[in-house]
């Protein structure tokens, strides 16, 4: 009897003493989770007003701001005065350059050696080029230029251009400038993304928008960061190549849900042009709402009714398949590059995938310098059969 009476007594002073230690772990671990998790706006228009006109806008329900705009890239006065005025917002930011040039703009190169010094943790790093494996599928080229159209001038297969694609960006100056200085690498894309890692980067921010499939996409995108240990965001974009551009506040919302229920480290509204009568670019009342829902949302007891999805089930294909999926009669790599004798059965088992398993399904690629097979419990490739 005296013995249980311990055993009871032991049992009680370890509740008591751990109870409290894992409550604080997952205090903290939760806290560092929401403090892990980037929801902002893009910035396209060219003044230093406008960006503050924004920033005042959506800062009670944002932590991001994405300075993406050539404009105040080149002026080095404007965009420090807006990388100032949203760090005192308390938002973190990111700068888009389209090259970072040595002669043209020598300041950029001294920006980049204080930008982590002065603005510390709140400076994510710098969004570099736009959209490349979407501008490779449908240019030819990655990047406009004379350049980058010799890079694929000759190109011969799959092979071929995917390894020119891989190798070419990673060394232009720009890229080489950033991962000298271990500088953060994102950028958006619509296509190509498990490419557009291979290249150097360290987050991509899939395109949500154009009518196309947002599963589909997050598939691609997710599947592509997890099997390479990245990290990748979701960025919602035009629907409409007119006014009002985007989707409604309702559909952006359900965007942005999904794309934070399947494990996205950033959620962003891309914002331009600038539509006549409105100050703030694209974006209308309805589309602030949303964002303030979503915002909620994830900071609320609610949060817990967006459950998260990850990526149990992977759908695998041919290396170096650079297809841009977006539709069956999509490119391979290069416009000139139509779909093969393999897209039919391709696209006929990826929508079987997809309908499947929806936000469970990774689209990935067999590539041996990967080890995906312990990342998910089932595994099918391209060729198998799929019921």
């Amino acid at each position: 009897m005296k013995l249980i009476r311990l055993l009871l007594l032991i049992a009680l002073l370890v509740s008591v003493v751990c109870l409290p230690i894992v409550y604080f772990y997952y205090k903290i671990k939760n806290e560092a989770s929401e403090e892990d998790f980037f929801f902002g706006v893009s910035f396209g228009l060219n003044t230093t007003s406008e960006a503050k006109l924004l920033i005042d806008k959506v800062k009670g329900y944002t932590n991001l701001f994405v300075v993406n705009s050539w404009e105040i890239s080149t002026n080095e006065t404007a965009l420090n005065e807006i990388c100032e005025y949203a760090v005192n917002a308390k938002m973190h930011f990111i700068v888009f350059f389209d090259f970072i040039s040595h002669i043209i703009y020598p300041w950029h190169l001294t920006w980049l050696d204080t930008a982590t010094e002065r603005w510390g943790s709140n400076f994510l790093g710098v969004y570099l080029y736009d959209e490349p494996g979407g501008r490779q599928i449908d240019w030819g080229q990655w990047d406009e230029g004379e350049w980058h159209a010799r890079i694929f001038a000759d190109v011969s297969d799959y092979r071929d251009a995917a390894n020119r694609f891989v190798t070419s960006i990673p060394s232009t100056w720009s890229m080489q400038d950033l991962k000298n200085r271990s500088i953060p690498v994102f950028t958006s894309d619509y296509a190509l993304y498990w490419f557009d890692y291979l290249a150097g980067y360290d987050a991509i921010f899939v395109e949500l928008g154009w009518n196309h499939s947002t599963t589909k996409h997050i598939a691609l995108g997710r599947g592509a960061a997890n099997v390479q240990d990245k990290d990748w965001g979701a960025i919602i974009v035009w629907t409409y190549n007119n006014p009002p551009y985007l989707a409604s506040g309702t559909q952006i919302l359900q965007d942005m849900i999904t794309a934070y229920r399947a494990g996205a480290k950033y959620v962003i509204v891309f914002n331009y042009p600038k539509i006549k009568g409105n100050d703030y670019g694209i974006l209308e009342e309805e589309h602030f709402t949303a964002m303030k829902t979503f915002w909620d949302l994830t900071r609320s007891p609610q949060k817990d009714s967006l459950e998260k999805v990850e990526g149990e089930v992977a759908f695998v294909l041919p290396k170096d398949y650079g297809w841009g999926m977006r539709q069956p009669d999509d490119s391979i790599w290069l416009p000139k590059w139509g779909p093969d004798d393999l897209s039919p059965l391709m696209w006929e088992n990826m929508n079987k995938m997809i309908e499947k398993y929806d936000l469970r399904l990774d689209i990935i690629y067999n590539d041996t310098r990967f080890d995906f097979e312990e990342k998910y419990s089932e595994i099918y490739f391209w060729n198998g059969t799929i019921n």
